[in-house]
C-alpha cells in the first residue's frame, strides 16, 4: 500500500507535494525588537525546506505590537515587514515547500511594557499583568490589523494563512466563557463569543482567496471551559466562512493539568473533522512515520503537523519515510549521502 504521508494534498487552489506540515513555533528571535526577519529565521525555515516538508507554517507573527507575544517576537503589523517575509518565502519555495503564516495577536498572554488587550479585564494568573478590556474601538482595530495582516501576507507570496485562534491568546480569549465576560455583542452565548472570529474571517476573506486554515484549543480542560464538541459548533460556523481546515490544538487558555501521551490531541481533530465534516490537521507528540500514517490511513486527520520533532530532525520527513520503505527525492547536492 502506497504511504498516504507521501501522497500530495491540495488546500483549495495549493497543491502540497506531501501531507506533512511544519507547526508554528515561535523563535524569540527578532532580537532588535522591531518584527524583522533575522538570519535565524532564514537558517531555521529554509533547512525544514530542503529536509522534505511539504508546508512550512511561520510562526505566532503580530498583526500589531501590541500583539506579540514577546518582544522578539515577528511582526506583520506595517510594510516593512514584507520585504524579509518575501525573502523567507522565496527561500522555502527555492526548496519546494508551500509556505503559510500563522497572523496572531497575544491578547493577555503578552508580556510587553505598557497596557495589554483583553476581551475582560482578567489575567491569566496571578504573575501575569491584568490586561484592559477591550473597547469597542480596539476591537474594531485589532480586526482590521488582522486583514492588513493577511494583505501583507499576500504580497509577501505566502501560498497559506492560518489565524491563531488556540492556546489561549486573543481570539481564543474571546471564544471561551473562561476569559470573555462581556456584555455586549462579543461576549454571553456562543455566537456572541465567535463574532470576533467571524468578522476576523469575513474580514479577511475580502483581500485573500488562497487557502486559509483557523488553529484552534479545542479543549480548556477546566469543568466550566470549552471542550471539542463546542468546537465542532464553532467548526461548522468556520465551514460556512470559506475555511478550508482546522488546525486542531488544545489547553493553555487557563492553568490546567494537561495528560500527555503520544497523539494526545489527535481525537479532538478526528471529532471536529467528523462531526463537521471540515478537514483538519493533526498535532501533539507525533513523532513517528508509522504513528503519523496511521492518523492518516484512518482517516482521524488530514494533515499531520509536527513541531518538536523537527526541532530535533529537520530531515525528519526522510526519517519517516525510511520507516514506512518510502523513496523520495533527494535536493540533488545531498544525493551521494541520500
Amino acid at each position: 500500500m502506497k504511504a498516504k504521508l507521501f501522497e500530495p494534498y491540495t488546500l483549495k487552489n495549493v497543491e502540497l507535494k506531501n501531507r506533512i506540515a511544519m507547526a508554528p513555533m515561535c523563535m524569540y528571535s527578532s532580537h532588535n525588537e522591531d518584527g524583522k526577519v533575522e538570519n535565524w529565521h532564514r537558517t531555521h525555515y529554509t533547512s525544514r525546506a530542503v529536509g522534505g516538508v511539504g508546508l512550512i507554517i511561520l510562526e505566532a507573527t503580530a498583526v500589531t505590537p501590541q500583539g506579540r507575544i514577546s518582544p522578539q517576537d515577528l511582526g506583520i503589523w506595517n510594510d516593512e515587514h514584507i520585504e524579509g517575509l518575501k525573502e523567507l518565502v522565496d527561500l522555502m519555495k527555492e526548496q519546494g515547500a508551500k509556505t503559510g503564516i500563522q497572523l496572531a495577536h497575544a491578547g493577555r498572554k503578552a508580556v510587553l511594557d505598557g497596557d495589554i488587550l483583553a476581551p475582560s479585564a482578567i489575567p491569566f494568573n496571578d504573575e501575569m499583568k491584568t490586561p484592559v478590556e477591550m473597547s469597542a474601538n480596539d476591537i474594531e482595530e485589532t480586526i482590521a490589523a488582522f486583514v492588513k495582516g493577511a494583505e501583507r501576507a499576500k504580497e509577501a507570496g505566502f501560498d497559506v494563512i492560518e489565524i491563531h485562534g488556540a492556546h489561549g491568546y486573543l481570539i481564543n480569549e474571546f471564544l471561551s466563557p473562561l476569559s470573555n465576560k462581556r456584555n455586549d455583542e462579543y461576549g454571553g452565548p456562543a455566537e456572541n463569543r465567535y463574532r470576533f472570529l467571524r468578522e476576523i474571517i469575513d474580514g479577511i476573506q475580502l483581500v485573500w482567496d488562497g487557502p486559509l486554515l483557523v488553529r484552534v484549543s479545542a479543549k480548556d480542560y477546566h469543568d466550566e471551559g470549552l471542550d471539542v464538541e463546542d468546537y465542532v459548533v464553532f467548526a461548522k460556523w468556520m465551514k460556512e466562512q470559506g475555511v478550508d481546515l482546522i488546525d486542531v490544538s488544545s489547553g493553555a487558555l487557563v492553568p490546567a493539568r494537561i495528560p500527555v501521551f503520544p497523539g494526545y490531541q489527535v481525537k479532538l481533530a478526528e471529532t471536529i473533522k467528523n462531526g463537521a465534516g471540515i478537514d483538519t490537521g493533526a498535532v501533539g507528540l507525533i513523532t513517528t512515520g508509522i504513528q503519523a500514517e496511521e492518523i492518516l490511513q484512518n482517516e482521524r486527520a488530514d494533515l499531520v503537523l509536527l513541531a518538536r520533532e523537527l526541532l530535533r530532525d529537520p530531515y525528519w520527513p526522510r526519517t519517516a519515510a525510511q520507516e514506512l520503505g518510502v523513496e523520495i527525492e533527494a535536493p540533488k547536492q545531498y544525493e551521494r549521502g541520500w
